[in-house]
């Protein structure tokens, strides 16, 4: 089994760079792991105080499962991964049933962040982008995907985001084996990526 962490800011196209990475490899030899999906459980909150949770600390995270899930991926035991709601702010009842296989990729703003984490990965990637870039790609998913309004995007990468980043997402840069820059737009990088992984599964 070979396992990749796949980290980078919001909006820094980590996700088009994941798609476009396993679109031509076998889909019954590769699984994807989103981060998202291990927001802590905030069923014993009130709809009030998921609102006010800061989605892009480390605190955020259920780092205990999310580990546990990707220990027992490694010893080749399945695993029910949850799934997440950004409408409620919590977890939903529904989970996703994984089988262990020949490449696991974890991705997610944080994929880097956590050492009990990175010591399951054998690659480590960063992707990065332009502060600009990753704004305006911000305002172009919140807008179209999570109901918020232009002024709201906005207000939230000034007080969170970007202060987020700095402080935590940004520092993961150092643990990265490899980084590429341009996001989902690096197509020579993709293509390298997507070829050494090829190299990396059995015949």
């Amino acid at each position: 089994m070979y396992i990749i962490g796949i980290a980078g800011g919001t909006g820094s196209g980590k996700t088009t760079v994941v798609k476009k990475i396993i679109e031509t490899l076998p889909t019954d030899r590769v699984a994807l792991i989103p981060q998202d999906s291990y927001y802590n459980d905030t069923t014993h909150l009130t709809p009030e105080e998921r609102r006010r949770i800061n989605f892009d600390h480390p605190d955020a995270f259920d780092w205990k499962l999310l580990t546990q899930q990707i220990q027992a991926l490694r010893e080749g035991k399945s695993i029910e991964q949850p799934t997440y709601s950004y409408l409620i702010s919590n977890r939903l009842p529904e989970t996703v049933h994984i089988e262990p296989c020949e490449v696991i990729i974890i991705e997610g703003i944080m994929a880097l962040w956590k050492k009990q984490l990175r010591d399951l990965m054998d690659l480590k990637i960063f992707v990065d982008a332009d502060p600009d870039e990753r704004l305006i790609r911000v305002i172009q998913r919140d807008t179209v995907e999570r109901g918020r309004t232009t002024q709201m995007v906005l207000d939230r990468y000034r007080d969170v985001l970007k202060p987020m980043h700095e402080e935590f997402i940004e520092p993961t840069k150092r643990y990265a084996d490899l980084i590429i820059p341009q996001g989902g737009e690096n197509k020579q990088a993709i293509e390298i990526m997507r070829t050494y992984i090829i190299h990396r599964i059995k015949p």
